[in-house]
């Protein structure tokens, strides 16, 4: 399977169900990817025998109204596309200068289907972002404990009647998660089998009654750093502190 194939299956879990209806015309979901996975492709600069240094920051442009449509699936898009982005670099052992910034902006010049990616190297921090992707909508995870379940008192709370009210929690203390079941009446499954408790991996997939929910540590820009463009012809020899994608 080529790595667009890989791209195209990841998409599929942004565009199902509701979020299929808003892509019957103009551009889909998957020519951004496509497009991203040029851009990256086409930008790699080889810094040293061991390492290629590619874009971080990007910004899509498209017409206003396929941006109105992607802009109603809210952030699970770019946290998809964040997501899909890493994956490839990590295929191709390409490295990061920082955390990944993905913008999209409606652009009146182009027109309905087109899209375009500008991108930049921008060296940075990266702030590693566990989230949980509940059919379409992104939960970020906060230290400590996160409840999903039915009812109320939850903090990822699951339209589910397979679900207990307190259903199952995912632990995580900064680096590390976990996913333990609380006694719930219908067991919790971890990518396919059953679990009491254990190491949630990423990419993940917890299913509880009918919901399937996809743990996801994001590589993403810390909120409110001001970055600095890297030229890399000048950092062949500073390489130290570039971050690499996730293994």
């Amino acid at each position: 399977m080529g790595l667009l194939d890989n791209f195209e299956k990841g998409l599929e879990r942004a565009v199902n169900g509701a979020f299929a209806k808003t892509f019957r015309s103009g551009l889909q979901p998957v020519e951004i990817t496509a497009a991203l996975k040029r851009e990256i492709d086409t930008k790699a600069a080889v810094v040293s025998r061991d390492r290629v240094l590619v874009p971080n920051t990007f910004r899509v442009r498209m017409a206003p109204a396929d941006h109105d449509r992607m802009a109603s699936l809210g952030p699970a898009l770019i946290d998809e596309l964040v997501d899909l982005v890493q994956k490839h670099a990590a295929s191709q052992r390409f490295q990061f200068a920082g955390g990944i910034t993905i913008d999209l902006q409606a652009d009146p010049a182009l027109t309905v289907g087109i899209v375009q990616v500008d991108s930049r190297n921008v060296k940075g921090q990266v702030a590693w972002t566990p989230v949980l992707d509940v059919n379409g909508k992104r939960y970020p995870i906060l230290k400590g404990r996160t409840v999903l379940g039915r009812g109320s008192e939850a903090d990822v709370t699951l339209d589910d009647t397979g679900a207990s009210r307190r259903h199952a929690e995912v632990q995580w203390d900064g680096s590390r998660a976990r996913v333990r079941d609380l006694g719930s009446t219908n067991g919790t499954q971890l990518n396919g089998a059953p679990v009491k408790e254990a190491v949630l991996e990423p990419d993940s997939v917890i299913t509880i009654g009918r919901s399937r929910i996809v743990f996801r540590v994001l590589a993403q820009a810390p909120a409110g750093e001001s970055p600095r463009r890297v030229d890399p012809a000048t950092e062949r020899h500073d390489m130290g502190g570039f971050w690499g994608p996730a293994e």
